[in-house]
């Protein structure tokens, strides 16, 4: 039985995908049927897999790839880690600020219907707080940010968190500590911000349409929309573990998922009203419309970085720390210049379940090693690399088992026979006076 309760809602026997897709095909973007298809096909052998195989007693182990994919649950959680990990190399190590960014609620449905203004939302943030750093201090802060399109219930709303550093750099390299952040301003700046946005991607007959919504959202929002940034002790690596749930989660848990009986789905949530558990109920198609519709548009990228953190300007700003460093003889961490550190699937396995996953478990004196890979090419099997002729063969067998379809040596039997056959064949014509081509 799947043991993952996403995976069991969307294509179990009740094949409530394939239903769903037949009934709302043309509504779905191309994106979200091409992550829910990998999502399908996550941790199994009809993706691609390895084959590895103990040198000691000849056992043999396949281990199929993971999807990496933006929906799957199991994927997700497990790039939230590694992603805590490299930001740590990444960041300076100042003090850092998790602010919150949201709007009022009646405008969400306007970004789920032009989702191109979901990466403006974005620039429009950091704008924000950049600009007022570099006006009132003349300073050049570092922000990470992530954007969530949902909330608890998994309803669309669009809001922005942001790992901000608490002071900026100057020109000549040094950073200046800077504690105080004036939100109250802020919230009207960034109210002012949203309406405009929204305004500026409307046309002419939208503008008609959403003029009462955008004035209420204005008039009834007086000091502006809500902006958080709770001051959080700690370093900045426990800062990044306690924002990267934040960050990178997937719009549900599966632990959340309390129940699903074949038509109904029950999940959990917290009332931020209250701040009480609750409960609802939905049928499996509302589930699943609420769900796709956070899967972000391909190559959308849904974390970004700004300022000194910019992909674009980093580099400038290494040189100025560092030319710095040399002026003053003081020492600032800086950021990391190492390579990325990875954690390996090895690895991952190892920390979790304590056990090297490549010690072989029938000898229990070797380990086992890599001998090839099949991967999905053009919705087909294909070996990809094997270190020998043996191992091609056993990955062609497995693809055969995995999917009917054919190993090589039947491929080339079967081919063998046609090209006989039409020699025979092109004899005959030839004998009645015809050219055989």
């Amino acid at each position: 039985m799947e043991t993952n309760e996403l995976k069991r809602i969307f294509f179990d026997e009740h094949r409530h995908w394939e239903q769903f897709v037949a009934k709302h095909g043309k509504r779905i973007r191309p994106q979200v049927i091409k992550e829910v298809e990998k999502f399908r096909i996550c941790g199994t052998m009809h993706g691609g897999f390895k084959l590895f195989a103990c040198e000691g007693c000849g056992h043999m182990k396949f281990v199929p790839y993971r999807c990496k994919g933006r929906f799957c649950t199991t994927c997700s959680n497990g790039e939230t880690e590694e992603w805590s990990k490299v930001m740590e190399q990444e960041l300076l190590t100042v003090p850092h600020r998790h602010v919150v960014f949201t709007m009022d609620e009646r405008l969400w449905p306007l970004f789920c219907l032009k989702r191109e203004m979901l990466k403006a939302l974005m620039d429009e943030a950091a704008k924000l707080l950049q600009d007022w750093f570099l006006d009132r201090y003349k300073v050049t802060i570092g922000i990470v940010m992530g954007l969530h399109t949902f909330g608890s219930r998994m309803n669309f709303n669009p809001h922005v968190h942001m790992l901000v550093t608490e002071g900026g750099m100057k020109a000549d390299g040094e950073f200046k500590r800077i504690e105080f952040i004036p939100f109250e301003m802020l919230r009207k700046r960034w109210q002012a911000a949203v309406l405009s946005l929204i305004r500026g991607h409307l046309n002419q007959r939208e503008r008609k349409k959403y003029r009462k919504l955008l004035d209420e959202a204005y008039r009834e929002n007086p000091d502006g929309f809500y902006v958080h940034a709770p001051k959080r002790k700690g370093n900045v690596q426990k800062q990044l573990q306690y924002i990267g749930r934040y960050m990178r989660r997937p719009a549900i848990s599966l632990k959340r998922i309390v129940k699903y009986d074949g038509k109904t789905v029950t999940f959990s949530y917290v009332d931020k009203t209250d701040g009480e558990e609750k409960f609802e109920t939905l049928t499996v198609e509302e589930f699943i419309t609420r769900i796709i519709r956070h899967i972000p548009d391909e190559h959308f990228k849904s974390i970004r970085h700004y300022g000194i953190y910019s992909r674009r300007s980093k580099k400038m700003w290494m040189e100025r720390i560092e030319a710095w460093w040399e002026r003053t003889k003081k020492w600032l961490k800086k950021m990391a210049k190492e390579k990325r550190v990875t954690v390996r699937w090895r690895e991952k396995m190892f920390l979790s379940w304590g056990a090297d996953p490549l010690a072989c478990p029938k000898c229990k004196q070797e380990y086992f090693e890599y001998k090839g890979e099949v991967c999905l090419q053009d919705g087909r099997l294909k070996v990809k690399y094997a270190v020998c002729e043996t191992a091609r063969k056993r990955l062609e067998e497995m693809i055969q088992d995995v999917s009917g379809f054919q190993t090589r040596q039947e491929r080339k039997k079967e081919k063998e026979s046609k090209h006989q056959g039409k020699k025979e064949q092109g004899g005959q014509l030839h004998l009645l006076g015809l050219r055989y081509e």
